[in-house]
Order: C-alpha cells, then structure tokens, then sequence
C-alpha cells in the first residue's frame, strides 16, 4: 500500500539501462591435435587440461559501442608423459552497445556483464571443435568473471606498488 504522505509516490529515478548485442564473431581461432600430427604412442591417456581466459575491451568509434574479446587457451596433456594431446586457442568477441551505466561502473560492466553473455557461445565452440578435432566434446565450466575482474584488478595493483617501491 503506498503511504498518504506521498513519500513512496516518487520512488528515485534510476538511470535505465540499455544493452544489445549488436554482433558476436570468432576473430581467431587455432586447433591443433597434436596426437594425430604425431601418433599415439600406447599406454593409457590421463588428459589433463588446463583453461586459460583473458578480456579485452575497446571503445568504437560510435558512441556507446563497445568490442569485447574473450580469449580462450585449452592445453590437454597426457598426465602419465606430459605429452600435449591438443591445444585449442580461441578469441571471441562481441559488439555491444551500452547505454545508462555510469562512467564509473562501465569497466566492471563491460568485463562482467558482456562475457557472461557471451558465454554460452564459446563454450559450445570450444566442445564443437574439439569434437571434431577427435576427442570427447569438452564443456569447460562456466567462468566466474567478477573473480576475474578481481584478480586483474589485485594484480594490477600489486604491479603498480612494486613499480612504486622500485623506480627505474
């Protein structure tokens, strides 16, 4: 029930928020299976895999458009001889338009928000390709990009303290 005073008439005005996807593209994209180049030597494969992931970002020449990149690196060794089984390096990007979000609240938005759409795209890219390339599809599990955000964030600050406390 709204109060007869007025005060919840008028709730504050926040800023709407506006963001489309304007394009979403695979800008390079590079599968090498190495077992096949070099043969399967016998004994029994332990993959194990490792999922590396980096962001880009850089403001388009029109206003409020933004391409984000998500880079994605999946190396697959045999546990038992550290022999790589494949490697698959993927750059994904979108085109986004962004509207109503403050200044202030754009960089954690455009590297949170964005990939989080993205998302689902390159995961299924990545199983599709490494599917074809010959093994079991790989679903990568899903990227927590505010802890990424963050550990870009500590590390740039442990970088500029250091580069601080030791001057060229």
């Amino acid at each position: 029930m709204a109060e007869e005073n007025g005060a919840d008439a008028q709730p504050q005005a926040q800023p709407q928020i506006k963001m489309q996807v304007l394009a979403q593209f695979i800008r390079d994209l590079s599968f090498e299976n190495a077992v096949a180049q070099k043969g399967l030597t016998g004994g029994e494969v332990q993959p194990d895999i490792q999922v590396s992931v980096s962001l880009d970002v850089r403001k388009r020449p029109v206003d409020h458009q933004f391409e984000v990149i998500q880079k994605f690196r999946v190396t697959s060794k045999n546990r038992a001889t550290n022999d790589t089984l494949f490697l698959l390096e993927v750059d994904y990007g979108g085109i986004f338009h962004v509207e109503g979000v403050p200044d202030e609240q754009m960089h954690p938005f455009l590297l949170i928000e964005c990939p989080r759409l993205l998302f689902p795209f390159i995961r299924r890219i990545i199983s599709d390709v490494t599917r074809d390339g010959g093994f079991p599809p790989l679903n990568i599990d899903t990227v927590d990009y505010l802890a990424l955000y963050r550990q870009e964030l500590a590390r740039r600050a442990q970088q500029a303290q250091v580069e601080t406390n030791h001057p060229n």
